[in-house]
């Protein structure tokens, strides 16, 4: 009797084996598929690294600028501790200045600011132009705009806001772009010739 051909015994055609390259072991189809452990460790470290958290932009809005004393020779500058200084005794010298409130003009905001930063009262002469910057606190990225205002002393006693302004002081005209420590600010007394027109009048 013949034998089905489903039933697998000797008598049935044997099946026809693929040929393999003579040059190709019966390991190399897996070693070239085959994943190694640094290849398998990179792909995980690039799929597990972690987001950069995305910093929350924040805009704010101040007003300030420089008062140039009575005698038309000084000018007002507040100072601030660098915090970078390990001595704790250098100061940040730059111009009086902080945020408009609510309801309040840039103009109104500076005449306030500069009161409650230096004690000394003042009556604008002339908007100095406005500047924006870019900076990083709290993990927020912070631009910041700045009306700037050219001031003239008219009343008041020189004493620096508690807890906001470490030291306030009068410096010459000619020396106040050298005391500023920022370099926007600079630019901007220098661009508007402030000291050399106010202190002229």
């Amino acid at each position: 009797m013949t034998p089905a051909p489903s039933a697998g015994s000797e008598g049935t055609k044997k099946k026809r084996r693929r040929r393999r390259p003579a040059n190709r072991s019966p390991q190399s189809q897996d070693l070239a598929t085959a994943t190694t452990p640094a290849q398998t460790q990179k792909t995980a470290t690039k799929n597990s690294k972690p987001k950069t958290p995305y910093a929350k932009r924040v805009d704010e809005v101040s007003a300030g600028g420089l008062v140039i004393d009575t005698t038309g020779k000084l000018g007002l500058l507040i100072g601030r501790r660098d915090l970078k200084d390990a001595s704790g005794k250098r100061i940040l010298w730059s111009l009086p200045k902080g945020h408009i409130e609510e309801g309040e003009t840039p103009e109104v905001a500076a005449l306030r600011e500069v009161q409650e930063e230096t004690g000394i009262e003042s009556i604008i002469e002339k908007s100095l132009g406005v500047i924006d910057f870019w900076f990083m606190a709290g993990g927020k990225r912070i631009h910041k705009t700045v009306h700037h205002y050219l001031f003239r002393e008219s009343g008041g006693l020189l004493a620096p806001q508690e807890s906001e302004v470490d030291e306030v002081s009068w410096f010459p005209l000619a020396e106040i772009v050298d005391r500023l420590a920022y370099p926007d600010e600079k630019k901007l007394i220098t661009r508007t010739n402030a000291t050399e027109e106010l202190g002229a009048m």
